[in-house]
């Protein structure tokens, strides 16, 4: 796989100095499969902070919108083809992701936008409301693809969401072409799934559940979907393919006790992952009202 004319990301998210959540696993991971890519930190942080109390540096939204309009002016934004948002820092960078996109489609009307609403977890938001609220009210309705866990999805459609059937109802509720349900509830016991959800039906990828697996995944999954998508892969193979990668990379990781994804010194993963994943059609046709 590698990247075409227009294949290069644009990927705005947070950076860690040490680990693989945000942004490094991300990066890593689309330029390992041939992508260039353009990165804008939307927060500076030492490291994923369940590993400790560390510094955390935002850059204001001055200097946030400054340098967003310095991407947004570049002579070669045309070469940009897909941009991933994730993690912010704040509300206000809701707004400067929104008009990074709006300038990527102008200049390359082809580019497809992924939207990543990194606000929580089954623990709780780990982001001010606020930024949830920004995500969701400025930055989904202009996406073709978002990849919420099942805790973001049941946060920005409000309501419980405990079966395969409700949660392809409330992906379909929020508003993109293509929803990724990431921790989707699973058919089999002992097993997680991605659940791909479209207007014409949807897609489950279901592997075996990995207990403590490193944070990252929902990071690089994005990462691999966009890359799979931006190559011409059709939605199956894009999303059993990015399934069967992270489920890899996740499994070696555990097994050799490391408490961060091992994404440099298992990098084969990415490029030709051999886990098993099985892929089932779950609906052929638009739910009904």
């Amino acid at each position: 796989m590698s990247a075409r004319p227009g294949g290069e990301i644009l990927v705005i998210t947070s950076q860690v100095v040490r680990g693989a959540v945000g942004g490094r696993p991300s990066v890593f991971a689309l330029e390992r499969l041939g992508f260039p890519v353009w990165f804008l930190p939307t927060v500076l942080l030492p490291w994923q902070p369940e590993q400790g109390i560390g510094h955390r540096e935002v850059p204001d939204d001055a200097s946030f919108a400054a340098l967003a309009a310095n991407i947004a002016g570049a002579d070669t934004l045309a070469n940009v083809g897909a941009v991933i948002s994730g993690y912010l820092g704040s509300p206000g960078q809701a707004d400067e992701v929104a008009r990074l996109v709006a300038a990527v489609r102008k200049a390359n009307p082809d580019a497809l936008y992924l939207c990543d609403p990194v606000i929580g977890d089954q623990s709780g938001l780990y982001v001010p409301e606020a930024t949830a609220g920004a995500i969701r009210d400025r930055l989904l309705p202009l996406a073709d693809v978002a990849t919420p866990n099942l805790f973001e999805l049941e946060w920005m459609t409000g309501g419980r969401l405990e079966s395969e059937a409700q949660a392809i109802a409330a992906a379909r509720a929020l508003g993109p072409a293509r929803v990724l349900v990431t921790s989707s509830p699973a058919l089999r016991r002992n097993s997680v799934a991605n659940l791909l959800v479209t207007a014409r039906g949807a897609i489950a990828a279901e592997h075996g559940l990995v207990p403590d697996a490193p944070k990252g995944t929902g990071d690089l999954i994005a990462a691999l979907l966009t890359a799979n998508l931006l190559a011409g892969l059709d939605d199956e193979t894009a999303l059993k393919r990015a399934a069967a990668s992270v489920f890899e990379l996740v499994a070696r990781s555990v097994k050799r006790g490391a408490r961060d994804l091992l994404i440099a010194a298992e990098q084969a993963a990415l490029v030709n992952p051999m886990a098993l994943v099985s892929c089932r059609r779950v609906l052929d046709a638009p739910l009904r009202a």
